[in-house]
C-alpha cells in the first residue's frame, strides 16, 4: 500500500486503511460494523437507535465476528447517556463516536478508561473547541453530508478545520472512492468517513426495494428541510417530504406528539424518561419545546424507511454523493476498491516518482 494511505488515525484506531463507516440511525448495525472492521476501516455502531440491552447484544455480534476495533456513536442528549458511557468502557469499545461531543466530564471519563473519542463537527469553533477537551479525532462534516448537516462545502470545511486543530481529522460529506480519499488527504485530513456509500452495500440491512430508491436518486434528486424534526437535514426528496413541507405548523406539531407517544411505546420509554431526554435537547440544542416534540419525527419516520421500507411514508437520510452510486457491492470490494483507486490516482499524480521496490532493485 502506497505509504500517503497509511496515516494518523491508522495509527490511532488501529486500522489498515483510513476509511470510517459512521453511525446511522437504523443502518450501522453489527453486520454492517464488523464487515468495515474486518474490511480494514472502522465500523460504528449507532447506539442512538438501540436501547441499552439492544446495544450490548449488537457489540457481543460484532465481537463474535472480528477481533478488530470498532466503535460506538451517541448522542448526547440521550436519556440513558451515562449508562452506555459506562458500557461502552466496561466492554472495551475502542471508540466512542458522537453527532455532538457530550461535555469535558464525559470525554475525561471515557480517556482515563482509554477509550478514544471523535465528535462530528460543521465548524472550525467547534474543532477548537472539543479539541480544548481532550478528544482523540474530529469528523468534519460538510454541507454534501447526509442526516443533520451544515451549510459549508466539504472543500472548504476540511481545510480549514484541519488548519486549527492538531489532532487527526476524518473528512465527511460527499466521498464514495479513492479519488475522494486522495482529495481529502490533500485538504490535510487523515482520512474519510462516509455514511452513505456504506448503507449501499450488501452488508446493510436496509430493505434492498429502499436500496434501489436511493440508487435511482440523481445528483438534484436531494434536500436540506428543516421540516422533519427542526434541524436542517439533508434526506431524498420524495412526495412524502414535499407533503411535509407543505404541512403547517400545527400539524407538524400534532403529528409530532402522535409520533413522541409511539416512540414512547415502541422503546418501552417512561413519559418521565420522555421529558427528561426532551430537557436534555431543548438544554443542548436551544430549542423551544414545539421544536422539542418536532425531533420526535425523526427517528420514527426513518424508521419507517430504512426498517419498515415505507418509502411512502418514511424520511431517507442522504448525502449527495448518493447520486453518484450505482452498485451494492460488499463491504470488502468496496473498501479494497476505494485503496486501489487512490493508489492509481496518486500514482496518476506522481508519473515520474520511482517506486521504492524499483529503487531497492537498482541498488541491489
Amino acid at each position: 500500500m502506497n505509504g500517503a494511505l497509511h496515516t494518523r488515525v491508522c495509527d490511532l484506531f488501529g486500522i489498515r486503511y483510513p476509511i470510517v463507516q459512521t453511525g446511522m440511525g437504523w443502518v450501522a448495525g453489527a453486520n454492517l460494523v464488523a464487515a468495515t472492521s474486518e474490511a480494514g476501516g472502522l465500523g460504528i455502531l449507532a447506539a442512538a437507535t438501540m436501547t441499552l440491552p439492544q446495544l450490548q447484544e449488537a457489540i457481543a455480534r460484532v465481537k463474535a465476528r472480528t477481533s478488530k476495533p470498532f466503535g460506538v456513536n451517541l448522542r448526547a442528549d440521550q436519556d440513558d447517556v451515562d449508562a452506555l458511557i459506562a458500557l461502552i468502557i466496561r466492554e472495551e469499545v475502542k471508540v466512542a463516536s458522537f453527532a455532538r461531543a457530550p461535555g469535558p466530564d464525559a470525554i475525561r471519563r471515557f480517556k482515563d478508561a482509554g477509550v478514544l473519542t471523535m465528535p462530528t463537527v460543521g465548524a472550525r469553533r467547534h474543532a477548537e473547541k472539543v479539541a480544548a477537551w481532550g478528544v482523540d479525532a474530529v469528523i468534519a462534516q460538510g454541507g454534501e453530508g447526509g442526516g443533520h448537516t451544515g451549510s459549508v462545502a466539504t472543500s472548504l470545511l476540511v481545510p480549514d478545520v484541519a488548519d486549527a486543530v492538531d489532532i487527526p481529522v476524518l473528512a465527511a460529506g460527499g466521498f464514495r472512492d479513492g479519488r475522494g480519499l486522495v482529495a481529502a488527504l490533500a485538504w490535510g485530513a487523515d482520512g474519510i468517513a462516509m455514511g452513505t456509500r456504506f448503507l449501499l452495500t450488501a452488508e446493510s440491512h436496509v430493505p434492498d426495494a429502499v436500496k434501489q430508491t436511493y440508487l435511482g436518486t440523481p445528483l438534484d434528486g436531494t434536500v436540506v428541510t428543516t421540516a422533519v424534526d427542526g434541524y436542517p437535514q439533508r434526506v431524498v426528496r420524495t412526495p412524502f417530504i414535499d407533503q411535509l413541507e407543505r404541512g403547517s405548523w400545527p400539524s407538524r406539531l400534532v403529528a409530532a406528539l402522535r409520533h413522541a407517544l409511539a416512540l414512547r411505546d415502541m422503546t418501552g420509554t417512561s413519559l418521565v424518561q420522555l421529558l427528561r431526554e426532551g430537557r436534555r435537547m431543548r438544554t443542548h440544542g436551544d430549542l423551544s419545546w414545539p421544536q422539542v416534540a418536532m425531533a420526535a419525527n425523526a427517528p420514527l419516520y426513518t424508521r419507517a424507511a430504512l426498517v419498515d421500507g415505507r418509502v411512502d411514508a418514511g424520511v431517507l437520510p442522504t448525502g449527495q454523493v448518493v447520486g453518484a452510486i450505482r452498485e451494492l457491492p460488499t463491504v470488502a470490494q468496496l473498501v479494497d476498491g476505494i485503496i486501489a483507486e487512490a493508489e492509481a490516482t496518486l500514482a496518476r499524480l506522481s508519473p515520474g516518482a520511482v517506486r521504492p521496490s524499483a529503487v531497492a532493485e537498482e541498488v541491489g
